[in-house]
Formats: C-alpha cells, sequence, structure tokens
C-alpha cells in the first residue's frame, strides 16, 4: 500500500508557539460557551434593534446592539423599561440566558482545570484537537516514551494514547506538551481524539502484539495511507504486518536486545541491525584487547583487509571521528566500526581469539 508524500508542513509542525496551542485548545473547550455568547448577543442585538426600530422609528446602530445584550445580561439597563411586550421579553430573558451560559462555562473550567480524578483528560484532549501533519504514538510505557521523547526532540508533534499512563510518566509528557489521550487506541472515538484523519504516522508501541495489531486494523481500515511503525514480540507477526497491513517498520524487541546482550556478555557494543537489500549490517563499539591482531595496525589496514569501515578511534581520552588512514590502534584503544554484521562479529572472534592466545 502507498501513502502520502510527506509535505514541507511535516518538518515544520513546531513553528508555531505552545502560547497558540494552548489559546487554541481553550477555545477547543469552551467553544459551546463561547459560541453560544456569541450568537445571542450578535444575533439577539440584531433582532432586538430591527424590532426597537419598528417599535419607535429609532435605528439603533449595528455596532451597538450586541453591547445592549450584555448590558441586559448584567442587569444595567440602558434606558427604562419599554411599553412593548416583545421588547420587554429580552429585558426578562437576557439574564438567565447569561446564567446558564456562565453554568456551562464553569462546568467546563471545574472539568478542565480541577477534576484531576476522572480517567480522561479534557485539556490533553482539547490541545489534541489542534494539531496536524502529527505522530500519534499508542503505548507510553517505558519504550513507548522515549519514542515520544526522541520525537520531540526532533522537533516533531506527538499525540500519545495510553488507557492508564503511570503517574510520573504523565507529568513527564505535559511537561514535554505532549498531549496524552487516556483511552483505548482500538476504539474509533479514542482515533478521532487524536486527529488521525490529520496524522502523518501511526506508531504502535505497546508491550502487547493483540492490541498493536487491532489498533493497526483501525488505523488502516480508517486511513488507508497512513504511515504504520509497530513493535512486535512474536517474530512471525513481523511479516504477516507487513505484506497483509501496510506496516512500514516493524521492530521486534527480540532483534533489539538481543545484539546488546550477545555484546554485553563479551564487553562490546551492537547498535541495532540493519537490513539492507536483505543484507545485515552492525556497528560495533570495542576495546582493542591486548595481543590482538589489531594492536598495533594503522586504521587504513584494518579498514582494506577486514572490510570494514572505522568511523570513531578513541585514544588517550580523546575520540577522532573518521580517523586518518596513517593512525596507528595499539590495545586498550576505543574503536567503533561499521560492516556488515558476519564480518564485524569474525572480527571480535579473530581479536577475542589472538587475545587469549
Amino acid at each position: 500500500m502507498g501513502r502520502r508524500p510527506r509535505g514541507k508542513a511535516f518538518y515544520k509542525t513546531r513553528a508555531r508557539s505552545p502560547a497558540w496551542y494552548h489559546t487554541a485548545a481553550l477555545l477547543r473547550e469552551f467553544r459551546l460557551p463561547l459560541l453560544g455568547f456569541l450568537m445571542i448577543t450578535i444575533g439577539g442585538g440584531l433582532l432586538y434593534g430591527e424590532l426597537y426600530e419598528a417599535a419607535r422609528g429609532v435605528s439603533i446602530p449595528f455596532i451597538d446592539r450586541p453591547f445592549i445584550m450584555v448590558q441586559l445580561m448584567v442587569l444595567e439597563a440602558p434606558e427604562r423599561v419599554p411599553p412593548e411586550w416583545y421588547l420587554v421579553a429580552f429585558w426578562y430573558a437576557m439574564p438567565p440566558v447569561f446564567v446558564i451560559l456562565v453554568a456551562f462555562g464553569a462546568a467546563d473550567f471545574v472539568n478542565l482545570f480541577l477534576n484531576r480524578d476522572s480517567s480522561r483528560d479534557p485539556w490533553g484532549e482539547a490541545l489534541a484537537l489542534t494539531y496536524k501533519h502529527h505522530i500519534i504514538v499508542f503505548g507510553a510505557g517505558h519504550v513507548g516514551f522515549r519514542v515520544i521523547r526522541d520525537l520531540v526532540d526532533m522537533g516533531l508533534d506527538v499525540i500519545a494514547i495510553d488507557q492508564s499512563p503511570n503517574p510520573s510518566v504523565a507529568k513527564q509528557l505535559s511537561e514535554l506538551g505532549v498531549p496524552c489521550i487516556r483511552d483505548d487506541a482500538r476504539l474509533p472515538a479514542t482515533l478521532h481524539k487524536a486527529r488521525l484523519e490529520h496524522a502523518e504516522t501511526f506508531i504502535a508501541c505497546t508491550g502487547d502484539d493483540h492490541a498493536n495489531l487491532d489498533a493497526i486494523l483501525k488505523v488502516r481500515h480508517a486511513q488507508p495511507d497512513i504511515r504504520i511503525v509497530s513493535r512486535v514480540w512474536d517474530e512471525r507477526s513481523s511479516e504477516q504486518l507487513q505484506q497483509l497491513m501496510g506496516v512500514e517498520a516493524v521492530i521486534s524487541s527480540a532483534d533489539l536486545a538481543a545484539p546488546a546482550f550477545a555484546g554485553a556478555a563479551v564487553g562490546i557494543e551492537i547498535t541495532q541491525t540493519l537490513n539492507v537489500h536483505g543484507v545485515e549490517y552492525s556497528m560495533i563499539r570495542m576495546k582493542v584487547p591486548k595481543g590482538s591482531f589489531m594492536d598495533g595496525r594503522t586504521v587504513g589496514e584494518l579498514q582494506e583487509g577486514e572490510q570494514m569501515d572505522i568511523v570513531l578511534h578513541g585514544c588517550n581520552g580523546e575520540a577522532e571521528v573518521q580517523p586518518a588512514h596513517d593512525t596507528m590502534v595499539a590495545a586498550g584503544d576505543d574503536l567503533v566500526m561499521f560492516a556488515r554484521h558476519d564480518r564485524l562479529l569474525g572480527v571480535v572472534g579473530k581479536s577475542r581469539g589472538a587475545g587469549r592466545a
């Protein structure tokens, strides 16, 4: 399945200031009382002015008519009570209308700022309604939060979805300015709150493969062209997600963890393995052991002989990126190397074997 090309807006989503987002969120949350107030003052003022002119033969300026409605609402009469019953109706109707509008506004205010025990987060939902070209992350656990934090650091707008986020995570999301929809991403109403129709990417990042799959099914059905990235535990699900659901990237937790554990066992660091045209590549960091075949050889010799690229050389507390070919490597130096995964593993094994010998 194809997807929409990314426009410039995707990379400039944070051009607007936080104040703009907060103002828009407030307007969204209090839109009904505000809309009601505008309709009553403007519409009611226009009608009152027409009736007044028909009864008295005196025209009230259009700019003054809404102000008269406000005066009647707050019991500050602009003149004596008129004898016409249809004008008197405005005098008696405006104060209770004003009380109703204030009551609705106060209820929204209490719900937004004071009701912290509610399972939903109306502030987050209101803020989310202002987003476009954003990324939705389903699951704000340990992995999900790190993904969100990295996306925010890249200057992207993110909306989190989590039914019951950890209180500390919820606080950090708030500090990052990331709205959190406290609901199930498998529900269409939740995806609507997260503005799925305006999102660029959906990331299913929970630790439950079934929850991720269910959410992806709903997302793909609602937005056939959206980019989807998924985290999985069961590697058997990876191929199914990519082929059947059009998921562009399926990241297995086992694939990520295995190189790290294997590297830690022998004192090296192995980054995530990349698969490019069916060939696996990795980057590793290791300290050259005593007696290693690398001790006493130059960077250029090692790169040519082992068909790898040494991207960083560390020695005596200093590090050089892309070291010169004539740089000498010695035991105790730190090397960061990039190459095919099998070649790097061979280099590590060869180096440790020579060191033990």
